[in-house]
């Protein structure tokens, strides 16, 4: 039986530095040997390739699900009918260590909320997900606090309470 894959969210709204401390999130834990899955979640309509080009057409003639492989990687794009749930997203990711969700609030895993004091209000996370609070100023209360050049100590934290488990 396959082990599930480890999930944690950011928390945070636009604006917050989510995007940016993720980026820096990854690099500190690719740098510690993890594989590490990323998934965004957003309510806009994205176009995901470029339009002439043959995956679009595949695309646009009908096909649920058309991928490219190349040298290097492959990419997937599969149709959803509406907003695809956060665990049929994640049903789709192997081979990583953990998957860190960028989005998606209201999925039921741990979460670390990024906070940007004068950018963004508080997001709602339930106290039993909050893990921990990235921004500028500590929230108060007893959870772990980190600024946002601290990724080092973020991924410590998700190394001891997420990976180690």
């Amino acid at each position: 039986m396959e082990k599930s894959i480890p999930v944690i969210g950011l928390a945070g709204y636009s604006g917050s530095g989510k995007t940016t401390f993720l980026e820096k999130l990854v690099g500190e834990l690719k740098s510690r040997g993890y594989r590490v899955g990323v998934v965004k979640h957003t309510h806009q309509q994205v176009q995901f390739d470029q339009p002439g080009k043959d995956t679009w057409r595949f695309a646009r003639a009908g096909a649920d699900v058309v991928a490219l492989a190349a040298p290097g990687g492959v990419k997937v794009v599969r149709q959803f009918e509406g907003d695809p749930a956060p665990e049929e997203v994640l049903a789709m990711i192997s081979g990583v260590d953990l998957v860190i969700v960028e989005g998606y609030k209201r999925g039921k895993w741990p979460k670390i909320e990024v906070f940007h004091r004068g950018v963004s209000r508080r997001p709602a996370v339930p106290p039993e997900e909050l893990l921990a609070v990235v921004g500028e100023a500590s929230p108060g209360g007893r959870v772990t606090h980190f600024s946002f050049d601290h990724a080092a100590g973020v991924a410590d934290l998700i190394e001891r309470e997420i990976l180690k488990k």
